[in-house]
Formats: C-alpha cells, structure tokens, sequence
C-alpha cells in the first residue's frame, strides 16, 4: 500500500476519525452521524437566509415527501432553483444535517434551495429515494412562480451518496422530458455499485469512507437489485449515453474510495459532448471538508459554491 500524504491541516484529525460503521443498528448508525458533524463542525445557525418546511406531493402512490425550502434574506427574484440531496451513504443523513450546507448554498449562489427529506435505505431501497427526490424537482418546475423560482435556471446538487442521486435525477430528468436543468453539481459523488475501480480496491481502511462501508452502502441500497440488472438511475456509472445532460462540477478527494468513479464519469460526460469542471483535491479523504478551518476544505468549498452560481446563471 502506497504512503498517504494527507494534508497538513487535515492529518491530525485522522487518528481520531472512525474507519469502521456498525449499520446493524440503523437508528444508531444514524445518531452517531449527527453526533459526529456535531463534533467536527461546530455548526451555527445559519445568517442571511429565511426556510419554511413544507410536505409536497411523493411519487405517484407514495407518501408524500417532506422538503425544506431557502430563501436568501433580500435577493429580488425570480431566483433559479437547486435541488439539494443529501449524502449518507443512501442510509444515513437528513434535511438536518445539510441544514447549514444548504442554506450557506442558498445564500451564497443567490437561489432557492430545496432540501429533500427523500426516503432511506433500508427500509426503502431504490427506487425509493430517487424517486422522492425527481418528485421534489417536478414540484419546484410546476410551483415555481409561488416558490420565487425560474424555472428555466434548475440545477441538482449533492454530495457523496447524495452526488450520485443528483446525477440520477439529472438522468430520470432526462429520459422522463421532466424538467430542464442548466447544472449538476456532483461533488465527491456515489456513482458505481460495480466497485472495481483502482481507488475503491486499495483505499479500504480511510477515515470516514472506504470500500467496506460502499459494499454495505450498496447492498442496502439495492436490495433484491444487488447482483442483478442495477439501474443506471441507481448507479449513474452503469449509463450507457451520457447526452444531453446538464454541464457539471464533478470534485474528488485523494483518498477516497470514491475518487476514481467520479473522474470516470466526469470524462465519459465530457466524451458524450457534456460541459464539465473537474477538480482533483490533493491530500483530502471522504468527508474531509469537514474539517471547515482547513484551507483544503476552504477551496473546496468556495469552488464548488463558486460552479453552482455559475451554473445557474448560463
């Protein structure tokens, strides 16, 4: 195993950082990442911004989904839209724990977000959660005008688990004639189920993320799809066309399992004729923005904050 050279603002947190996750106990598994953000990021409640919690209409013959809507304090509208979809492995997370993300996104790229509280694994494999989250897109289209949206400026964002379903919805969008979206935002997406790129065989032991936690990440995301015909909505790597999708970010981080999927895709959207702005961070590892006060974690996220703006305005 090659010598990791983490970053020097990053590396003495490592040793302190979980490599394993118990997801037998799912509700644990679930308080301990809240614990754990908690802990790392001394989180604020968020300025500048105003949201309502809204419940919208689910899938057809679903419940109904639960989203969290941002609005920043004095901009003059129509804004565009974003979709905002969580990570956590397709099993952890919530509108909670993306509450500060969301709205410093809402804020700081002048738009409306939209949080979607979409539907976990186990308990609801795919086509669950994608499900809920184009739901959650066809909504903000059809209510723009009452939302303060132009709707001709939609774009979907996510990161780790929460990439993967934006790029998924961005391929449902597609194929559906749904919405039309002007941006992806993928950072440090989820995107192959296959695990067999380089950097999910070797990276097995990282802080936070590895390729024991994707094998379990998946199987519970699949459920009777695991091993089987997997939908390139579930997995957005196993898409054959990659046309006619929106332009995208597309970041990664060094010492992830998950880098290599997501240069994959970002050269096969690139190859299918899709804008793309790629960034490598060297010296990080999954979820390593965490750590707000390094300046690794600083770029990362004005860049990726810095795209979606961008994006939106194109």
């Amino acid at each position: 195993m090659s010598e990791r050279h983490y970053d020097p603002e990053i590396a003495p947190i490592v040793p302190s950082l979980p490599t394993t996750s118990d997801w037998s106990d799912m509700p644990k598994a679930r308080s301990a990442m809240v614990e754990m953000i908690e802990q790392l990021t001394n989180q604020h409640e968020p300025e500048g911004v105003t949201w309502t919690d809204p419940t919208i209409p689910g899938p057809a013959g679903d419940p109904e989904v639960s989203v969290r809507v941002y609005h920043p304090d004095g901009a003059e509208g129509p804004l565009p839209g974003v979709l905002w979809i969580h990570g956590g492995g397709f099993c952890l997370g919530s509108i909670e724990s993306e509450h500060v993300g969301a709205a410093g996104a809402a804020v700081h790229a002048e738009a409306v977000v939209v949080s979607v509280e979409y539907r976990l694994a186990p308990e609801h494999p795919f086509p669950a959660g994608i499900e809920d989250c184009y739901a959650a897109l066809v909504w903000m289209a059809k209510n723009g005008g009452e939302l303060g949206i132009d709707v001709d400026h939609l774009a979907v964002a996510g990161g780790s688990a929460g990439g993967g379903m934006a790029a998924g919805t961005a391929l449902v969008a597609r194929d559906r004639g749904g919405p039309n979206l002007s941006f992806q935002l993928l950072n440090i997406p989820e995107l192959d189920d296959r695990l067999e790129t380089s950097s999910m065989k070797q990276f097995t032991d990282t802080p936070l993320w590895n390729r024991p936690n994707a094998i379990v990440s998946w199987r519970y995301y699949l459920g009777d799809m695991l091993g089987g015909d997997v939908s390139p909505y579930a997995a957005p790597a196993r898409a054959e066309d990659l046309s006619g999708l929106p332009p995208a970010y597309v970041s990664t981080m060094e010492y992830d399992p998950l880098r290599d999927e997501g240069l994959i895709y970002a050269m096969r959207l690139l190859e299918h004729g899709v804008s793309v702005e790629l960034h490598q961070f060297p010296g990080t590892f999954h979820g390593s923005s965490l750590v707000g006060g390094a300046e690794v974690s600083k770029r990362s996220s004005r860049e990726m904050l810095d795209a979606l703006r961008r994006g939106l305005r194109r």
